[in-house]
């Protein structure tokens, strides 16, 4: 009995010596504070401050980054297991069950922590931080901001150089797409940089219908816009770009590229002409479009084409109707287009009766 006695306290003095050896080097009551601080400010500010926008919300969220950069900080001049991967998001979500609306997220990239931190749905207070401690001290690297919500993927490094992509996902529009970026970040030096983005080869978010990250490829099938292009419309041109990691050239290099409905797209470039060669008379262009001479007498030169969705027959379509409208007071006709071959021809076009 007393040899189980003995052995008992033994056990309990060296847990007690491993709690004090491994208890990160805090001041007292820090890490609680910060989140005390962080439900105070969910509980009293964010909401309201959401709602103000301006300064009063951009001094809100210094004040809330302030607070998980100082957490995550902490924990990387901490070291040991207080640095990891899973310790630091256990402390995360700490904080999200402090703002039921907040979803915080690390992830190690090399030597480096990345955070995907959001705290509202498309809130141009989400962020991408990253974290490292380059000359042994623990430190915010840089940080990015788009209005919408943060996804990490892994990627190897490159040449030594930690990296990893995000997608940024805002919300879907009201004709159904989802606007979305993608960038590859990548450490430089003592900071990081933006070495590849779909923001530079699409002048801003993709409009996608859909897109897909498998490990080093990006698949994106999104809306082109394009004369007699209608939002909201079905059946109309689209574009797959398939982007694919290059690592002797690191970055992201378009490997496949698919149209789908490109009919569409062909079909009003040949309505595009036609309306141009009305507008400037040009006989020669009208008669390869509209080769009925009698139609062609009868149409008005003020004719134009009306922002409609267009009626099709066939699949893939060989009829194709649309509306358009004639003068100021801009009287509807229909149009109806059919294809010859490769080519399509203007066939019919009457003012529609009341």
């Amino acid at each position: 009995m007393a040899r189980r006695c003995s052995t008992r306290l033994r056990a309990g003095f060296i847990g007690l010596v491993l709690l004090l050896f491994l208890a990160p080097p805090h001041s007292p009551g820090t890490a609680a504070d910060r989140l005390e601080r962080f439900r105070e400010l969910a509980r009293t500010r964010l909401a309201e401050a959401e709602a103000a926008g301006g300064e009063q919300a951009q001094s809100l969220y210094r004040e809330i980054y302030a607070l998980l950069d100082g957490e995550i900080v902490e924990s990387l001049d901490s070291g040991s297991v207080f640095a990891s991967e899973g310790f630091l998001q256990d402390r995360l979500d700490a904080f999200n069950e402090a703002w039921g609306g907040a979803a915080l997220q690390v992830s190690k990239a090399g030597p480096l922590v990345v955070g995907a931190f959001r705290l509202g749905d498309a809130s141009e207070a989400n962020s991408v931080r990253v974290y490292g401690s380059p000359r042994g001290e623990g430190r915010l690297l840089g940080s990015l901001h788009r209005e919408a919500n943060p996804t990490l993927h892994q990627l190897p490094a490159a040449r030594g150089k930690s990296q990893l992509l995000v997608a940024w996902e805002a919300p879907r529009s009201g004709r159904g797409t989802t606007p979305v970026w993608v960038d590859l970040i990548r450490q430089e030096g003592d900071g990081i940089g933006i070495a590849w983005s779909t923001a530079d080869l699409f002048g801003g978010p993709v409009q996608t219908w859909q897109y897909a990250i498998h490990g080093a490829e990006v698949a994106l099938r999104y809306e082109l816009q394009y004369p007699g292009w209608v939002p909201g419309c079905e059946a109309q041109t689209e574009q797959e770009d398939l982007y694919r990691y290059a690592p002797a050239r690191q970055t992201f290099v378009r490997v496949r590229r698919q149209l789908h409905a490109a009919w569409h797209r062909e079909a009003h470039a040949a309505i595009d002409r036609f309306f141009a060669a009305l507008r400037a008379d040009n006989g020669a262009v009208l008669r390869e479009l509209v080769p009925d001479a009698r139609l062609r007498a009868r149409l008005p030169a003020d004719l134009a084409l009306e922002p409609a969705c267009n009626a099709t027959e066939g699949t893939p379509p060989a009829t194709l109707s649309l509306a358009a409208a004639v003068g100021p007071e801009r009287h509807p006709w229909t149009l109806t287009f059919q294809r010859a071959g490769a080519a399509w021809r203007l066939v019919a076009a009457a003012p529609v009766i009341h």
